[in-house]
């Protein structure tokens, strides 16, 4: 079995920051792209950034120059940091991870985290 735990969100004021984590353990071989999504009440999923294992990154418009991600591939861990955080960041943030879990397999499979909520307000 694999699990991604999620830690790191809260509630921040305007302009503030926050880092999330989220570890992955179990069964693994290897963890192709990992990622962070988000979904706002009444919203759908979208995606926020995500980090291939070789270290290409992609990033919704909406926060490129605000949020980095990274990963440290040794510990099965990537990382959302948020700066200068506005209200419509407001939402659930999910961890995405593509992972092989045997390696006489070539197929790889999605899996995600249980949600941290992140909520910026003054």
């Amino acid at each position: 079995q694999v699990q991604l735990v999620e830690s790191g969100g809260g509630l921040v004021q305007p302009g503030g920051s926050l880092r999330l984590s989220c570890a992955a353990s179990g069964v693994i071989f290897s963890i192709n792209d990992m990622g962070w999504y988000r979904q706002a009440p009444g919203k759908q999923r979208e995606l926020v950034a995500m980090i291939s294992n070789a270290g290409s990154t992609n990033y919704a418009d909406s926060v490129k120059g605000r949020f980095t991600i990274s990963r440290d591939n040794a510990k099965n861990t990537v990382y959302l940091q948020m700066n200068n955080l506005k209200p419509e960041d407001t939402a659930a943030y999910y961890c995405y991870a593509d992972i092989r879990r045997l390696a006489g397999s070539v197929f790889s499979y999605p899996y995600w985290g249980q949600g941290t909520r992140v909520t910026v307000s003054s």
